[in-house]
């Protein structure tokens, strides 16, 4: 196990005493004028810091160019990898035409996740004995338990065997470390989201503590892991504590924004649909020189959407920010949308602007004339700071909002009955759109056009067996593309076995 590209700082010290060393042979001296992980987690303000380097990792849904959610969208029927050409970028090329091999998965989507778990681990370990408030000891730990819970299920839902850590490691450990059964990793995840419920706040509110888990995230979260285990019953009951009265207020507050447009708009963060959010600040002032090693702040996804070279001609042009042309639109979403009331606020039509001579762009790999607009930055998203400002756009974006949960519950029913019906009902009416026969491909359906670009697609297609047929055409083959290989560095020198499919 291979763990990489810690943040060194106050909230990453922890990890000192358990990096493995290069050599046994080694002068053994005390450390001058540093804190090392021994005389850390003293005090609630040390486990703190601790907690917020466990939250560190959630950042990975949409910061870095191996970003989860682009990279997601890449694999699914709905945007191609894009990018300035068929190699920018090798994981995201390979996942987007499924030639994907463990020398091109990208390593980061594999020891990210289990940087996360470390973190969660020694946070874990260490705070019984850490002199504090025991009702906020017990928050803190709640938090780490879910945390490690996401980690632990966006791994086991993109590699099908991976290791179950819950403890810190020993440098002997991390070599020789196995996988464990696939039940075993779900059944840590429901364990630590079942015990962390019970100590997690339903509301946050202090202003500056927005982000952090709250029962709702935690019981969303739990409510996807068991729909991806097939426990229907399970999941349609804890996605019902969440979703309250389909269109309603919830009990924790939480309800679908009156405007889809208000989803998107920067200022708009942790609103009430919101139930699990990836910060984004500029604050970082991420240069060239520190991006992509964990501690820039800022939100790459965003960078990555804008159309290459994008140049407004017009007054009455839209003021969109030039980027990379990554997650270009399928022409298969795109006349699916046609007529959906979500399409301007989820689709660029650069074509439209093109023949209208409004703007002009520079045309490159997998170009459609279509591109993700849900989280494109203008001009209006540049925030006066240091650093360069195209890696410190600020907008958040969602890994768990109401509009998800409500149509997961109705996928939990069965797509029948009628609170299955009033929840898929609630999503269209948001919209204006009538109501429609419940259904499980209407669920399917709707999900696609409410959640398009959010990382989601893929893994609906995977969970719900339609992936074979509906990415034929892209080279999946059903029985190997349904998880990703291991990254080749992960299996060297240790006992990491590899996915037979791709030996």
């Amino acid at each position: 196990m291979k763990i990489k590209n810690f943040k060194w700082s106050c909230f990453a010290i922890i990890a000192v005493a358990t990096m493995p060393s290069c050599s046994e042979d080694v002068l053994d001296v005390d450390p001058q004028g540093s804190i090392i992980e021994s005389d850390y987690y003293q005090n609630e303000g040390e486990a703190y810091s601790g907690l917020i380097s466990v939250y560190d990792m959630l950042r990975k849904h949409s910061g870095g160019f191996e970003n989860t959610m682009a990279m997601l969208n890449a694999g699914s029927d709905d945007f191609f990898a894009g990018g300035g050409n068929a190699t920018d970028g090798a994981g995201i090329q390979s996942f987007s035409n499924y030639s994907i091999s463990p020398s091109t998965l990208p390593s980061s989507f594999w020891n990210d996740f289990y940087q996360g778990i470390f973190k969660a681990n020694t946070l874990l370990t260490k705070l019984p004995d850490v002199p504090m408030d025991e009702t906020v000891k017990a928050r803190f730990a709640a938090e780490a338990m879910a945390l490690r819970a996401y980690y632990y299920f966006e791994l086991i839902t993109q590699f099908k065997s991976i290791p179950l850590i819950t403890a810190p490691l020993t440098t002997e450990q991390y070599y020789s470390t196995t996988q464990a059964e696939r039940s075993a990793v779900y059944a840590q995840i429901e364990s630590d989201l079942l015990a962390a419920i019970n100590n997690l706040p339903g509301t946050i509110t202090i202003s500056n503590e927005g982000g952090r888990f709250t029962k709702g995230a935690a019981q969303g979260l739990l409510g996807k892991v068991y729909l991806y285990q097939h426990k229907n019953s399970e999941a349609a009951a804890i996605l019902a504590e969440v979703n309250g009265t389909p269109g309603a207020t919830n009990q924790y507050g939480n309800h679908l924004l009156t405007n889809f447009a208000d989803l998107w708009d920067l200022n708009n963060k942790y609103n009430a649909e919101s139930l699990l959010e990836s910060a984004h600040t500029s604050a970082g002032n991420t240069t060239w020189d520190n991006w992509g090693w964990g501690s820039d702040e800022g939100n790459t996804f965003s960078l990555m959407l804008g159309p290459r070279g994008y140049n407004a001609i017009s007054p009455t042009a839209p003021h969109y920010l030039s980027g990379w042309s990554f997650n270009t639109a399928t022409l298969d979403l795109v006349n699916d949308m046609q007529g959906d009331p979500r399409f301007n606020e989820t689709i660029l039509d650069m074509t439209a602007l093109v023949t209208s001579g409004q703007a002009t762009y520079t045309p490159a790999n997998n170009d459609t004339g279509y591109f993700l607009k849900k989280f494109m930055p203008t001009t209006s998203d540049i925030i006066p700071g240091g650093g360069v400002q195209d890696l410190n756009y600020a907008q958040n974006t969602y890994i768990i909002r109401l509009a998800d949960t409500y149509l997961l519950e109705a996928e939990a029913l069965g797509g029948s009955g009628p609170r299955a019906q009033a929840l898929l009902d609630a999503v269209r009416a948001r919209v204006g759109l009538p109501s429609v026969p419940v259904s499980l491909p209407a669920i399917a359906h709707e999900r696609r056009m409410e959640l398009a670009g959010e990382g989601h697609r893929w893994r609906d297609l995977v969970r719900t067996g339609q992936a074979a047929s509906e990415l034929a055409s892209r080279g999946f083959i059903a029985g190997k593309h349904e998880f990703w290989p291991i990254p080749l560095r992960e299996t060297e020198n240790t006992l990491i076995v590899q996915d037979p499919a791709y030996n």
